[in-house]
């Protein structure tokens, strides 16, 4: 699945998490409301998106094959694949060099972290 999306794919794809399923004429007409765009452009933008394995459109329906979440935590993972060799620790290093967290943030991470450790015993 190709997880690179330029600014328009990203509204796009947006939209249709936040209102799937969608009729493609429906589709179409959100489109002209939202972005001003042609039917042609809806349905080359769509073609795109499913090519990539991201939405799909079945007998008029447009659905994604990849939810909201599915999508970004993909995308999370290979930008510290590809940016940090896979080191979740040296990406945290980096994005809290020079952010100073707050005491709810910590707590929020500390948590996630003994919940990792919770399920690994079981």
């Amino acid at each position: 699945m190709n997880l690179e999306l330029g600014d328009i794919q990203a509204r796009f794809v947006e939209l249709i998490w936040d209102k799937e399923p969608i009729g493609s004429g429906e589709l179409v007409k959100l489109c002209e409301q939202e972005f001003d765009w042609k039917k042609s452009t809806t349905y080359t933008v769509l073609k795109k998106l499913c090519e990539k394995g991201i939405l799909q459109n079945e007998d008029g329906v447009v659905t994604s094959v990849v939810s909201r979440d599915e999508f970004y935590a993909k995308k999370s993972r290979q930008f510290v694949e590809e940016t940090f060799s896979g080191s979740l620790p040296a990406f945290i290093a980096a994005f809290c060099s020079g952010k100073k967290l707050t005491k709810k943030e910590a707590d929020e991470i500390q948590e996630m972290i003994d919940s990792y450790r919770r399920a690994k015993k079981k």
